[in-house]
């Protein structure tokens, strides 16, 4: 791949974790910063800024000023659309500093940071800009002596509060609708990766958005998380994260202003391998590949593998074949396919399941330690567990990092079953070469997304979102502008 010399480029590195309040970097209010250290190895990346409440407080005060002065609401969706693509195109000339920066903050592999997130940081502003002023309003079937108007409006101030596993597509996702349909937002990015959130405000800045439209706070701890869950003049959340901490935002809507919520939440994604699908060894290259993807950190990861009991062996073998490609490696190394987890909780998170998995009776195919430790930095070797149980912590619980669990099933009504019997309802998958089958199951499945023979085909036209406990609401396609607009109908009558 070509590229920097990331390690020059990393030691030559200085982030500045100011917040962006008001189109300037300023200090906490209070003066409190915390250090922030890289997954890597260790290493100190610089002290970031811890907002808190006076923070949340004059970020969304600079938003409502600019939101009603109509700085931004006020121009007309053609001008908001070419800030919104320039803002894009600058993500693009930053990418390698943007990889940079990410790949450091959470561990992900610097060669899919630039290629994946950033790539699709950009397209996602992009696509929002240039969808904006094709949105049209609506006039009702009404009689003769009215003329009813719908149109959209923006809700006003948008919060967001995005995770640490993706973090620049995560805001993106966030702020594309949000700017597209002239709302000023306020952005959260987790205190584990706060760097990219800051950068991307600053690029947006410079791409021509108005200071006050969008303004970003890293916190610590979730103090500047709920104090912008509770602000009571913040008309919309949106939160990607864990469900625990959705189920508070709900609360904290109802304790404040009953502020929208829009939650993407967890999951635990079955991927269903049949027995009539010929093609055993790309189903299993696929959900290796998907599973280890961003070494496992992902909230659709296809973390329980439902396959027929008759092609199971075979199948767990070619997983088990896949395995050294995943070894874990530098990720500023541009050959690395699994970096590291994000900190040293996490880390501990994910070996605790392991040793779960183990305690409870599955059987350990491959991996299952700790990786790399003479680094300093927090990797696990790719996990495949066999003959897991239903009732196993590893197949029903969200482990966030490189776990798979492998259930057996005898036919397909088990096979749904399985796969139904989850908290969480986020995506899903069918392997087989009977259409009528994958059709059938794709309807059974209580899934947001459900893939056919295939999991990692993607695109910002679709939505992303999921059933039960994985959200209520829905990121990505025109779908993501019900969350951040309000109907508004215009009733005018005509003197006939």
């Amino acid at each position: 791949m070509n590229g920097p010399d990331w390690h020059a480029a990393a030691a030559a590195l200085r982030p500045d974790g100011r917040l962006l309040i008001d189109g300037r970097r300023r200090d906490a209010a209070d003066g409190r910063c915390f250090d922030k250290h890289s997954p890597i190895d260790g290493r100190r990346l610089g002290a970031v800024a811890r907002g808190a409440a006076a923070d949340v407080d004059a970020a969304v005060a600079s938003a409502r000023a600019t939101f009603a002065a109509r700085h931004w609401a006020g121009q007309a969706p053609a001008q908001r659309k070419r800030v919104l693509q320039r803002f894009a195109d600058a993500v693009l000339a930053a990418q390698d500093e943007l990889a940079l920066l990410e790949s450091l903050d959470m561990g992900k592999p610097v060669r899919w940071a630039r290629a994946v997130d950033v790539a699709a940081t950009a397209r996602c502003l992009a696509w929002y800009g240039e969808a904006i002023d094709k949105v049209y309003g609506e006039i009702a079937p009404t009689a003769d002596s009215a003329l009813a108007l719908v149109t959209r409006e923006p809700v006003g101030v948008v919060g967001a509060i995005v995770p640490w596993n993706y973090p620049m597509i995560m805001a993106a996702w966030k702020l594309g609708p949000a700017l597209a349909a002239g709302n000023s937002v306020v952005l959260k990015p987790s205190e584990k990766s706060p760097y990219t959130a800051l950068r991307l405000a600053e690029i947006a800045v410079e791409a021509g958005l108005p200071p006050g439209v969008l303004n970003v706070v890293p916190g610590y701890g979730g103090e500047a998380g709920e104090a912008l869950a509770l602000h009571g003049d913040v008309d919309a959340i949106g939160f990607t994260g864990s469900t625990r901490t959705g189920r508070r935002m709900l609360a904290y809507a109802a304790q404040s202003n009953l502020k929208r919520v829009y939650n993407e939440l967890g999951g635990k994604s079955a991927f269903l391998v049949f027995d009539d699908f010929r093609d055993l060894g790309r189903a299993a290259r696929t959900a290796a590949a998907s599973m280890f993807f961003n070494q496992g950190e992902s909230c659709n990861a296809p973390s329980r593998v439902l396959v027929h009991e008759r092609i199971a062996d075979d199948f767990v073998a070619a997983v088990a074949a896949e395995l050294p490609a995943y070894r874990p490696g530098d990720p500023l190394d541009p050959a690395t396919e699994l970096g590291a987890i994000v900190d040293g909780v996490q880390l501990e998170t994910v070996l605790g399941y392991i040793e779960r998995g183990r305690t409870e009776g599955a059987r350990l195919v491959g991996g299952g330690a700790r990786a790399r430790v003479d680094s300093g930095g927090c990797y696990v070797e790719p996990t495949v567990f066999d003959g897991v149980a239903p009732a196993m912590a590893i197949a029903r619980e969200e482990i966030f990092g490189p776990v798979m669990s492998v259930l057996r099933f005898r036919d397909e009504a088990e096979a749904v079953a399985l796969a139904n019997d989850s908290p969480y309802g986020l995506q899903a998958a069918v392997w087989s070469d009977d259409l009528s089958r994958a059709h059938r199951v794709a309807r059974a499945l209580r899934a947001g997304t459900v893939h056919v023979n295939q999991y990692d085909e993607d695109d910002i036209t679709v939505p992303f979102g999921g059933y039960k406990q994985s959200g209520n609401g829905r990121d990505k396609s025109l779908h993501a502008f019900d969350k951040v607009t309000e109907l508004k109908t215009t009733w005018i009558h005509i003197d006939p």
